[in-house]
């Protein structure tokens, strides 16, 4: 008995698929609803500092002196999280194709291919909509910046 016999009444990949695209699914919802997990600052301070570092390098940079070197991000359970979902979901959408390709029932492999699909969208409309609303506010601050430098 080949593999090929035994795939349409067993469907491996495509419920392997759908447990990660859900496993996937739901760490993003978590993440989303009880993140972020890691210390945070609130939200004025992270204003403030942005504000002052932007009037910190428009004088660096009027006084010809050079900006400082970029400081590399360290990884917390947030980043780490996110990245978790993303793999299990970019892993749910192979194993389904893995499935479709298998000629298994395709139900299971189609659930999986969604489900992952639908955690990397739920990632990416979230940080489109974050990117919106930080542009938004990085726009307030440039109009208003001569009275946060104060001249």
């Amino acid at each position: 008995m080949s593999l090929n016999e035994i795939a349409p009444s067993q469907p491996i990949a495509g419920f392997i698929g759908l447990g990660m695209g859900a496993a996937a699914l739901l760490m993003v919802l978590v993440h989303f609803w009880a993140g972020p997990f890691a210390t945070q600052q609130r939200v004025a301070v992270t204003v403030g500092e942005i504000a002052a570092d932007m009037r910190q390098a428009a004088v660096r940079k009027l006084k010809g002196l050079p900006q400082p070197k970029p400081v590399s991000v360290p990884w917390d359970s947030d980043s780490i999280m996110k990245l978790v979902a993303a793999l299990l979901a970019g892993m749910a959408i192979i194993v389904g194709v893995v499935g479709l390709i298998r000629h298994e029932v395709w139900r299971p492999a189609a659930g999986g291919i969604t489900l992952g699909v639908g955690a990397i969208a739920f990632q990416v409309f979230t940080w489109a909509i974050l990117v919106v609303a930080g542009a938004l506010i990085i726009v307030a601050i440039i109009q208003n910046f001569t009275d946060i430098i104060g001249e």
